[in-house]
């Protein structure tokens, strides 16, 4: 029994670096909202060999076919001077059991399901963020 709880906090750990945070605001001092606006779904982040030779292409770099950024989700908030305290994250969990596509295309491609979830709160029409607020809405801390 001791042998599987070992394998279990392997796998949790072990998973729990798959997840990245694209966006995520500080909050410097809370804000006066309409509404809260959040959500999730599955995106395609599948990826390519640079160099698409069977079985040299588990050696050289991959690009992603579909690039996931934080912008398409929050877009679904409203607009980006009224959307405060984001955050995007995308986890690529499932991504690990999804790699045979890598072993079964010889490293050429491989498939990647990934859960992109989204939070944000949105400011009343009129009302702008100030400050550092207003600089996180334009810009963001992304990776």
């Amino acid at each position: 029994m001791p042998q599987s709880n070992t394998m279990s906090l392997l796998l949790v750990l072990g998973l729990s670096g798959c997840t990245t945070t694209l966006i995520h605001d500080e909050m410097k001092r809370p804000v006066a909202t309409e509404r809260h606006c959040s959500g999730s779904e599955w995106a395609d982040n599948s990826s390519v060999a640079v160099l698409p030779v069977p079985v040299v292409a588990f050696f050289v770099p991959h690009f992603d076919l579909n690039k996931v950024s934080s912008e398409p989700y929050l877009g679904r908030c409203g607009d980006s001077t009224r959307v405060v305290n984001r955050e995007v994250s995308v986890s690529r969990a499932a991504c690990i059991p999804a790699g045979l596509t890598r072993i079964v295309t010889l490293g050429i491609w491989q498939w990647c399901p990934s859960h992109i979830s989204w939070t944000a709160d949105v400011l009343p029409e009129g009302a702008h963020p100030t400050g550092a607020m207003h600089e996180a809405s334009a810009g963001g801390h992304k990776l």
